[in-house]
């Protein structure tokens, strides 16, 4: 019988297919999906689910399959063909939810180890219906299918071969169901995106001059953001004196209301709205280059990639205490966290910041120090190793 070799990815994001037979992807996908295939010694294949409307990510793209160097196709996950590929696969990479919690028991009929990546506790995942959902009666059903999935969940943890912790959160969550736990950091910024020393101490000199603060926001501009706070947490530093600019990178429905709010407080000097960034091209320079100080009042504790990516290019971040940025505070000691929803003790805390430009140096240092521990690359390698853990298989089959 021929050794399997196809390492098969089975991600949560959903697919569009285009007329002319393109997909709509994002492009972190895309940058994921190559780095398996620079990391595996052997076929790589992605199985996503279909699906009707393309998502409002920030970096959504159209992708020819045939020319991408890894195999894209979209299927159901309950589709019959699908137990086929899952048969001639080493190893199986899908996630704990409710379109793929019956993998696991597919997998060890198919003989393939099945390993899953978790990214939202049952508690975000109810700050996010917190958010979204302002109807009492529709909060309360989406909240108890959520906790009853959770079962469905923990289930499939305790079955996987391994499980692959995306932050904090899901690690302390899910890290004794199975004995095969990783817990790593989501982040695009590779070693060679993040500023040297000589643009740290040029960045810094600017900030130990005194100089207003520069504050920046990147994200979907919609209420588990938080978005909707920045025009008032604006309004507070002013009140409080502190000098400063304030960057809104993004787009989303809130953006109107924002731009209203922002006249109403006269803000509009201090509060520039820069839209979408290419990631690469244009917001890693914005934050490497001129960037103080990072405000997040994200209202749920998903293990979002920003946190990483910020941290990267040597800037602390200031944000509501959810559950992530709380537990990844505590490992990196590289900013400041406020009670959720009260953006009145974050412009304090950025006002207390600014009193102290040494701390908030010092701090940025911190920063970029534990983000060079947790690169793109670096991350990838260990996430691989832990594949092969998992797979049963022999250094001879991954680099």
């Amino acid at each position: 019988m021929p050794m399997k070799e196809q390492l098969l990815v089975l991600p949560s994001l959903q697919g569009v297919r285009k007329n002319d037979g393109r997909i709509v992807v994002t492009q972190k996908f895309v940058d994921g999906m190559t780095q398996y295939v620079e990391c595996w010694d052997g076929p790589v294949k992605a199985i996503l689910e279909p699906a009707r409307a393309a998502s409002n990510n920030l970096d959504n793209k159209c992708v020819v399959p045939a020319s991408l160097p890894f195999g894209l196709e979209l299927m159901s996950f309950r589709d019959r063909r699908l137990t086929e590929e899952l048969r001639e696969s080493a190893v199986v990479l899908g996630g704990a939810e409710h379109r793929q919690n019956h993998l696991a028991a597919a997998c060890r009929r198919a003989g393939t180890p099945f390993v899953c990546t978790t990214e939202y506790t049952l508690a975000t995942r109810e700050q996010i219906i917190a958010a979204e959902e302002w109807n009492p009666l529709r909060r309360w059903r989406r909240a108890w299918w959520e906790r009853s999935q959770e079962r469905a969940n923990v289930k499939s943890v305790r079955a996987a071969a391994g499980v692959q912790c995306n932050g904090l959160p899901t690690y302390q969550a899910y890290r004794d169901l199975n004995p095969r736990a990783l817990l790593y950091f989501d982040t695009r910024t590779t070693g060679d995106m993040m500023p040297c020393e000589d643009q740290m101490e040029t960045r810094l000199a600017r900030l130990l001059q005194g100089e207003p603060l520069r504050l920046v926001f990147s994200g979907r501009l919609i209420a588990m953001k938080g978005a909707d706070h920045l025009p008032p947490f604006a309004a507070e530093l002013r009140r409080l004196g502190v000098p400063f600019t304030l960057g809104i990178c993004g787009a989303g429905d809130l953006e109107d209301g924002m731009r209203a709010a922002l006249a109403q407080y006269d803000l509009c000097g201090e509060v520039l709205f820069h839209g979408n960034l290419d990631f690469k091209t244009q917001l890693m320079p914005l934050l490497q280059e001129e960037t103080d100080l990072f405000i997040c009042p994200h209202r749920q504790g998903d293990p979002s990639c920003t946190y990483l990516e910020t941290l990267a290019c040597g800037v602390p971040i200031v944000g509501y205490a959810n559950e992530a940025w709380a537990g990844l505070l505590e490992l990196a000691g590289c900013g400041r966290k406020v009670t959720m929803d009260d953006f009145r003790l974050m412009a304090s805390a950025v006002a207390r910041l600014h009193e102290d430009r040494e701390l908030l140096a010092k701090l940025s240092l911190k920063a970029w120090d534990f983000a060079r521990q947790h690169t793109f690359e670096g991350t990838f390698a260990r996430r691989i190793d832990h594949l092969r853990e998992c797979a049963g298989l022999t250094p001879a089959l991954v680099s």
